[in-house]
């Protein structure tokens, strides 16, 4: 690979005012890189939309953190010419807060960006369907024989939601979205180019080959892609020209415990723990998280997808079970039944 420093695309005094995070998002289909077959498809969908002059159909994105989700709906407003609204489930905790939302603060085509929804309230959930289906919402006013049901007409949105647990929505409601997509990890050279684009914007200098040595320790992720990319540069402008090489890059993976797998501690030592512990597995979930003092959550959510994407660990009808590639990566040896010598 060449060595040609890839600098600034735009100064300090360019960029958005708001958080680093926001401001590495790419703003255009165009400018998203990775999830071809999605952005294809999204663009046939806003082209058809504007066509008819309708809002864009509902939207559903389930993936793993970090994977774009949030990204992709403020480039859905984007290309819709339309405000977004951005909420979360939680946030979301009665059919008031709700209705407040729908009829005060969007207007026709607009989008309405729920973040984690499959942690709504089950009221504020059955509130929400004639809403997306007919655009109106049902209101009750007091309690007992005196109460009284308004009808609300709301402008014509549309709801993308959001999850990292698309196996926790109720039926009723993912049948509600026109609009399915699970967003899957990236690879090494999408990553690279993602970082690529955010080092010009954070007039961070970088050659290739350090680029390519953080997308490869990144888990398929941006957000951690680009995380890394900042702390590389802390160790580039200390211990090195201030230019991330391949040298700098590794030198800051090890010291941030991340190996060449991109695997960090909390990993390491989950897979330990399935072989040294549970001799292997198949071990479930809770008992696994009790053995590494984490939640059973945010195993499922945020590290057990990548270690069963990168081929450490495997899913069985009786639990989690760690794969010939775990044994290797950790220097143990299995016996032909799967346990250790």
């Amino acid at each position: 690979m060449s060595n040609e420093y890839l600098n600034v695309s735009r100064t300090q005094d360019e960029m958005p005012s708001s958080s680093i995070e926001a401001a590495l998002r790419p703003p255009t289909l165009s400018e998203f890189v990775g999830q071809e077959g999605l952005k294809e498809n999204l663009r046939v969908f806003i082209e058809a939309a504007k066509v008819r002059k309708e809002p864009l159909d509902h939207c559903l994105f389930y993936s793993p953190p970090g994977l774009g989700k949030t990204t992709l709906s403020n480039i859905l407003a984007r290309e819709m010419g339309v405000n977004i609204k951005v909420t979360s489930g939680p946030v979301l905790a009665r059919p008031g807060d709700l209705a407040a939302m729908l009829t005060t603060e969007l207007n026709e085509g607009d989008i309405l960006f729920i973040d984690e929804i499959h942690r709504l309230n089950p009221a504020v959930e059955e509130a929400l369907y004639p809403a997306m289906e007919d655009f109106t919402f049902f209101i009750n006013t007091g309690k007992g024989a005196g109460s009284t049901t308004l009808k609300l007409a709301v402008p014509r949105f549309t709801l993308v939601g959001a999850t990292t647990r698309s196996g926790l929505l109720t039926g009723p409601l993912r049948d509600r979205f026109g609009i399915v997509f699970n967003l899957g990890f990236y690879e090494v050279k999408e990553l690279a180019a993602i970082l690529k684009r955010s080092a010009g914007l954070l007039n961070i200098k970088a050659d290739n080959e350090g680029l390519v040595e953080i997308a490869k320790r990144s888990r398929g992720t941006p957000r951690i892609a680009n995380r890394l990319l900042r702390r590389a540069r802390d160790f580039a402008q200390v211990r090195g020209n201030g230019i991330i090489t391949a040298e700098i890059a590794v030198l800051a993976m090890e010291a941030l415990d991340i190996d060449s797998e991109g695997l960090d501690t909390v990993d390491k030592k989950i897979l330990e723990a399935l072989i040294d512990k549970f001799s292997g597995g198949p071990v479930g979930m809770e008992n696994l998280a009790i053995a590494v003092s984490q939640e059973a959550d945010s195993l499922s959510d945020v590290i057990e997808p990548y270690l069963i994407k990168a081929g450490f660990i495997t899913r069985t009808p009786r639990g989690r079970v760690a794969t010939a590639k775990a044994y290797k990566h950790l220097g143990r040896k299995m016996t032909p039944e799967g346990g250790l010598f």
